[in-house]
């Protein structure tokens, strides 16, 4: 484990997820896997930003240049491969995210829905069983935690934030961490984050 990544309840045990789920099969994580990243880096930080796990490697990358532009950002892979553009659908009510590949074809949607808990829903083509899924987030946006869900009731991602690190409260950042089991698109759950991430953040302010 890379040193300062500190779980303040541990890692989620969650079960394998089968069939798999997601949109790149070869971001599938193979066993338990924590993404770390930290808050209000994706929506405000002119930097490059890297999603990495709990050994620090970087499962994706957000280019600085085109973070600073609000309605787009590029994901990247570790080696600078473009998986997909991150876009806000500026003519809805709610925010709204679409991802789309290089060619500018549509790969999944992200939802804000309505509620007094923070609820995202994600649209998308299943690539191992090439039919429509959704994936519900469900959370509390002040403490920071809500679980990802897909439409059986299975539990395929859970999003924690340390509340309770003085250093990053102190910052104004603070660290999320999404405990993710095999089975599930990495780059998919990041995409998620990114979102809620942004939601979160307009909402507070």
């Amino acid at each position: 484990m890379a040193p300062g990544y500190i779980f303040s309840d541990g890692p989620k045990a969650l079960n394998p997820v089968h069939p798999p789920i997601g949109v790149f099969p070869g971001f599938v994580a193979q066993q338990p896997t924590t993404l770390v990243l930290k808050e209000k880096v994706l929506s405000w930080s002119g930097d490059d930003f890297g999603v990495k796990d709990q050994h620090g490697n970087v499962i994706v990358r957000v280019g600085g240049k085109v973070m600073s532009l609000r309605q787009r950002k590029v994901i990247t892979d570790a080696s600078g491969q473009t998986l997909f553009v991150l876009k806000d659908k500026i003519i809805t009510f709610l925010k709204k995210m679409i991802g789309e590949d290089a060619d500018g074809k549509q790969l999944f949607e992200v939802h804000h829905k309505l509620g007094i808990k923070t609820k995202v829903e994600v649209m998308f083509n299943n690539y191992s069983t090439k039919a429509p899924m959704k994936l519900t987030l469900k959370g509390d946006m002040w403490g920071g935690n809500a679980d990802i869900i897909a439409e059986d009731g299975q539990v395929v991602a859970q999003i924690h934030r340390d509340l309770w690190n003085k250093k990053e409260f102190f910052a104004d950042k603070q660290t999320y961490y999404v405990w993710v089991p095999p089975g599930v698109d990495l780059a998919l759950i990041s995409a998620v984050c990114i979102a809620f991430d942004e939601i979160t953040n307009e909402r507070n302010h």
